[in-house]
């Protein structure tokens, strides 16, 4: 698959876990193309971490508000009926459990859940950001990510970068399959795409996989 369209397939997956009325804050990167590709009559609410509820698409170049801003620093819009906060009203949103699914890159995750997304040793960061509070806050944790890393697993057995939370992790999609985390059964295979078998999905992963008995091809 060409990038743009790994990216695209992750993205369109990843909209199929968002329900109705679902409270979502979404990483940088990839992770922002998901509302691009909600289903009809789906309607999320967009939690930004730096405090905001209700973002809306990126507005047009010319047409930016200085006043809305993302987590990241990117110009953003508002719905109707969005509220603003500061951000440790923001943060009380995040671990009170009032967050209902964040999406979230990966640079490393493993067998147990758990997550390394913030840190290269020896390469400049601007620190871990919110991402500890919302692994740990949100009632549901999606990775959104590409499979491999210029062909090295980012699926690990365990994760040898500096980690940002223990466990969390309940789903990751990438561009080759679905896989869900069990605390007893570890990563479960449970959807492949069409253009990969189990055999090259294992074969890219470092992690040990189970494959559920019945694997379906990948929704999207």
């Amino acid at each position: 698959m060409e990038k743009d369209q790994i990216r695209e397939v992750i993205a369109r997956r990843v909209a199929l876990e968002l329900k109705d009325g679902d409270v979502v804050n979404l990483g940088i990167g990839l992770p922002t193309m998901v509302p691009n590709y909600l289903k009809p009559g789906i309607q999320v609410y967009l939690q930004s971490e730096n405090g905001m509820i209700g973002m809306g698409p990126a507005p047009e170049v010319g047409k930016e508000d200085p006043n809305l801003t993302n987590a990241g620093g990117g110009f953003t819009s508002a719905i109707a009926g969005a509220a603003s906060f500061d951000s440790a009203t923001s943060f009380a949103i995040i671990r009170g459990g009032h967050v209902d699914v964040s999406v979230l890159g990966a640079l490393q995750v493993d067998e147990n859940g758990d997550l390394a997304n913030w840190l290269i040793p020896g390469k400049k960061a601007p620190g871990m950001g919110g991402a500890m509070d919302l692994l740990v806050g949100t009632r549901k944790v999606i990775l959104a990510m590409e499979h491999t890393a210029k062909g090295s697993p980012k699926i690990m057995k365990k994760c040898s970068l500096p980690l940002t939370a223990k466990g969390q992790v309940n789903l990751i999609i990438t561009e080759m399959c679905v896989i869900e985390v069990h605390p007893s059964k570890g990563l479960v295979v449970t959807e492949i795409h069409p253009e990969f078998s189990a055999e090259e999905v294992q074969a890219a992963t470092e992690a040990t996989l189970t494959f559920a008995s019945e694997v379906l091809p990948m929704k999207q």
